[in-house]
């Protein structure tokens, strides 16, 4: 599938729509500070694609114009937050490229002037306490066709507003016995006007205010307060809070804001068989079906980042992918070509056995040992070269070899001459087989002419095949990631478990891979490319000094190809 088919309104450059609308404002002097930009996450979860999406938009249009960006943590539900997902957010986006410094800003601070401008509200008449259920709530709301109808408690006089806000402020009602709402249109074509609430009695600790509030803000209310703030010019968000826009308008100019911030929305990015929703990614950690928030086949930038991607490939990725007016869906391939462009001329090319089958070269000196010269890089010489031992006794991939070669099959076989990478060429002599007819071990010759860089040119090998040393190779794990969720549809039914919507094969564990030594110096988060496997990395979480493990990044070969799939 072309990338431009995924939808007609994506425009590459990043200087599209949204940009175009801070220059009309910059040339019409509509704001006489600086440009300012925001990312507001909530801290109940981890950052993930989606995310670096919504945050490369505003920190790239802040940098363009020489404004500022900042990051906001929206922390005003005490039930969700927590300081563990505050310090991750702020790692994961210094580790992404998107370093808010000492931008940072936290919506709790703000809890007196949001109450002051509250109050100014109730004083101005704008807004109410209601006794009403949440369930109440909703049925006086009406539906999308037919109009919502007042509270009985609507009319209450400003004074009685004052007093009962003052005292849900003091702690003298129950959690959910009143609320305070905002005084608009029960009428109104738009369900966000039809007097939202816009604070909550909540008898809860806030991680970062301790017991000091009983009353919490909601967002719509709260958001246009914390840019204005903020002086928070241009406030990006995704589409879905389109429909909210007016009230995000109706509380600025009501508490008379001059020059206030304004709301624009952008198109949601979704992901084909990615799980980009945080209340799933809460159900799929906290119900332990996957390996934490870092699970490398979440879309998280902590996941991302341990199963081998780097900041250069995802901002390459976001940038490919342009802004949409609309949500739209990218197919997945393209995140895995932006890391294997990343990755292919920087990650040293290594030799690595998945399933490794014992070769044994039966005219090669049992006590002999040699060094031979391989490149770090097939196709970028700079990189330099390495040695590796050569002995009688080495490893290949099982799928190297057959017995009866089926039609086409070019590598090692009864008859076929193979070269083994940088060293030599090998015919096979004898196969060695267990009692249930598993092949265990080949038995070879080898023809010491034909070492590799001897310019021997007599005979053409059947194919090159890896291999390592068995005298000297070193022994880890290997972690091969799959789609987690196989197909869209088992995503969204909803009366599927986790446990039948997950791809069982999204988690392949190779316990006894064999690899050259160097690869035994590898440290957490190095990047290799093991020779026709793909690209691994050294897992930063579980591995160990006494257990190497490496992630596959991506295999090598390339599904997505520009302008096609």
């Amino acid at each position: 599938m072309d990338r431009n088919e995924t939808n007609n309104k994506i425009e590459k450059d990043p200087s599209s729509f949204l940009q175009r609308i801070v220059e009309k404002d910059l040339n019409e002097g509509v704001y006489s500070r600086g440009i300012c930009t925001r990312f507001p996450p909530e801290p109940n979860g981890y950052l993930h694609i989606g995310s670096a999406y919504a945050i490369n938009i505003s920190y790239n249009i802040a940098k363009k114009y020489g404004g500022e960006f900042n990051l906001r943590f929206d922390d005003t539900n005490p039930l969700k937050e927590d300081k563990e997902y505050v310090d991750a957010i702020i790692d994961d986006m210094k580790w992404a490229g998107f370093d808010p410094k000492d931008r940072i800003f936290y919506g709790s601070d703000y809890f007196q002037q949001l109450y002051d401008y509250a109050m100014e509200l109730v004083k101005k008449g704008k807004a109410y306490v209601c006794d009403l259920s949440a369930e109440e709530i909703r049925q006086y709301r009406g539906t999308l066709t037919e109009p919502g109808k007042n509270s009985p408690y609507r009319d209450r006089i400003i004074d009685e507003n004052v007093d009962l806000f003052t005292r849900m402020k003091e702690g003298e009602f129950k959690t959910g016995e009143k609320v305070l709402r905002a005084k608009i249109d029960m009428k109104s074509p738009n369900m966000n006007l039809r007097d939202p609430v816009i604070y909550r009695i909540l008898h809860e600790a806030h991680y970062r205010q301790g017991n000091q509030w009983c009353i919490y803000p909601m967002y719509d209310y709260a958001h246009p307060l914390q840019d204005a703030i903020e002086g928070v010019t241009h406030s990006l968000c995704s589409i879905e809070f389109k429909d909210h826009r007016p009230l995000y308008n109706w509380t600025l100019e009501e508490l008379e804001f001059n020059e206030p911030p304004k709301q624009r929305e952008f198109g949601r990015m979704n992901l084909t068989g990615v799980i980009t929703s945080k209340r799933y990614l809460r159900e799929l950690v906290a119900g332990g079906y996957v390996d934490g928030w870092d699970d490398p086949r979440l879309p998280t930038l902590r996941g991302m980042r341990r199963r081998g991607y780097t900041p250069e490939s995802i901002k390459h990725f976001l940038g490919e992918i342009g802004i949409s007016k609309d949500e739209s869906t990218v197919d997945v391939s393209m995140l895995e070509h932006s890391v294997r462009e990343d990755l292919r001329d920087t990650a040293p090319s290594m030799m690595a056995v998945m399933n490794p089958l014992k070769v044994i070269i039966e005219n090669y000196p049992n006590d002999q040992k040699e060094l031979l010269e391989v490149q770090n890089h097939p196709k970028n010489p700079d990189m330099g070269t390495r040695n590796v031992t050569f002995s009688n006794t080495l490893y290949i991939e099982k799928d190297d070899f057959m017995e009866k070669p089926e039609k086409g099959f070019k590598r090692f076989a009864p008859g076929h001459e193979v070269r083994l990478r940088g060293a030599y060429f090998i015919q096979l002599t004898e196969i060695i087989k267990d009692d249930s007819g598993e092949i265990t071990e080949l038995r070879c010759t080898y023809d010491p002419e034909t070492k590799s860089g001897s310019g021997f040119t007599e005979r053409k090998p059947k194919a090159t095949i890896h291999w390592v040393d068995a005298n000297n190779a070193i022994s880890a794990e290997a972690r091969l990631y799959d789609k987690l969720i196989e197909e869209e549809a088992l995503l969204k039914d909803k009366t599927l478990s986790w446990e039948e919507r997950i791809n069982p094969d999204s988690l392949k564990v190779l316990t006894e891979i064999k690899m050259e030594k160097a690869l035994g110096e590898a440290k957490s988060e190095d990047k290799f490319q093991f020779i026709r496997q793909g690209f691994f990395t050294v897992d930063n979480k579980h591995t160990s000094g006494e257990k190497l493990i490496f992630n596959r990044i991506v295999p090598l070969k390339d599904s997505w190809k520009k302008g096609k799939k």
